[in-house]
């Protein structure tokens, strides 16, 4: 997280915002909808939010889209129920309107196992590589990148890059390795990973493909490769949902934060939606930093404005270049 959001946060703590208790009378959804008119506010909720943040957002997607979608809107405050990365690209797309975040502690596993200082070591002992990053990573990362990724669009992307061009690809080792499979070329990959995708255990799901034969395995490239290999369909998190709306089955294995479940079975409540299991007892299909927002957060969040995401001007404009390049270059992806 950036040194300025550190002290943003040390700001808040010492004005008491972050145990400002909520009214428990108050009905919240109702409150939220009453300060999101009054402010000109819009929600954006990533499908990794619990279900009750969810049902009160205005859009519910995956990171890029739901940024572009509110850069696309009037609004003049973007509350970005995610992580920190996904925030940060919605101010990269919308400088002009103040970006919340309810809790700013929300990191993400994947983006801080890549530090902007490592990173940019890295690519100096590689300067004959172009840099893929997928976009969960921090701004400073996409400012040292030269073109962007989401899960949907990285093959394409990468199958648009000459054969000789050498690339680095960060921060997900398990997409990157997928990229490598799917495409046959080579790449230079950074070794970080998403706590939640790689937890899922190839046995556990084995074991639930002999108790349910007919269920099919959607997965997120994020989780490994043992995984991967018995996945029926393999995909970004919108796509999985698509995916099982669009499908004749009715019964699925889903190897990707259990999150998505909640608009799934909105989708299709006559389906039967299995979450993969992990290999320990945890609850590790739930993202523990996606989690770390609350509808109370929310709702003080919205109240007071409070956190902002802020990023230097110079960081936002060369974050901004290789995202603007990849939407150019995936135009027609879905």
């Amino acid at each position: 997280m950036p040194v300025a959001q550190d002290i943003w946060n040390s700001r808040l703590e010492q004005i008491g915002f972050i145990d400002d208790p909520v009214d428990l009378t108050l009905d919240l959804y109702e409150e939220i909808e009453i300060l999101k008119k009054k402010k000109n506010a819009i929600l954006l909720a990533h499908y990794y939010q619990e279900p009750a943040i969810q049902d009160v957002a205005d859009f519910i997607g995956d990171s890029l889209g739901l940024s572009r979608q509110a850069a696309a809107t009037s609004a003049d405050i973007i509350v970005f129920a995610g992580v920190h990365f996904m925030a940060e690209t919605a101010k990269i797309l919308s400088p002009e309107k103040k970006v919340l975040l309810p809790d700013l502690n929300a990191g993400c596993s994947l983006a801080d196992t890549c530090p902007a200082d490592e990173f940019q070591v890295f690519c100096d002992q590689h300067p004959d590589h172009l840099v893929m990053s997928y976009i969960n990573c921090s701004a400073a990362v996409k400012a040292r990148s030269d073109i962007i990724c989401t899960s949907t669009n990285a093959e394409h992307l990468l199958r648009m890059i000459p054969e000789s061009q050498p690339v680095i690809f960060a921060p997900d080792r398990n997409l990157g390795r997928w990229l490598e499979r799917k495409t046959g070329r080579k790449l230079k990959i950074w070794d970080g990973v998403c706590i939640v995708h790689e937890t899922f255990s190839e046995r556990k799901l084995l074991a639930l493909k002999v108790e349910f034969p007919a269920a099919r395995v959607l997965a997120h490239p994020e989780c490994e490769e043992a995984v991967l290999l018995h996945a029926d369909f393999v995909g970004s998190t919108s796509a999985i949902r698509r995916f099982a709306r669009e499908d004749t089955g009715d019964s699925f294995i889903i190897a990707t934060e259990e999150g998505i479940l909640h608009q799934m079975r909105k989708d299709s409540p006559g389906k039967h939606f299995i979450p993969a299991p992990p290999e320990s007892g945890c609850n590790c299909s739930q993202c523990p930093h996606m989690r770390l927002n609350t509808l109370e957060k929310l709702y003080t969040c919205m109240h007071h404005e409070l956190p902002e995401i802020r990023m230097e001007e110079s960081i936002r404009k060369r974050a901004l270049k290789p995202i603007e390049r990849m939407i150019e270059m995936s135009e027609g992806v879905s």
